[in-house]
């Protein structure tokens, strides 16, 4: 989300900076516009990307929190099981 906030905020300030230019000199040229066009696109293609990674990162940590609480689980059984054997030999 804070990504796509940033793009949105630079493509803004880019539509801004194009306003500002074509302003001070007259008019944008088509090459100026075209410019403009592929950076935006390339923007637009980067929020992509950051947005895939994301999930996929996502995906990745649930999949760790889920492995690590198997290992919890196993681990207390683990405890469980040697306390028992402990009593029980103590017991004799």
């Amino acid at each position: 989300m804070k990504q796509s906030l940033m793009s949105r905020s630079r493509v803004l300030a880019l539509v801004a900076m194009a306003g500002v230019y074509a302003g001070l000199t007259g008019c944008a040229t088509n090459g100026d516009i075209e410019a403009l066009r592929t950076e935006i696109n390339q923007n637009k293609k980067d929020t992509a990307a950051a947005a895939r990674d994301a999930a996929d990162a996502k995906a990745m940590s649930q999949s760790a929190v889920s492995t690590a609480n198997e290992a919890k689980a196993m681990s207390a059984d683990t405890a469980s099981k040697l306390d028992r054997m402990f009593k029980k030999a103590m017991y004799k």
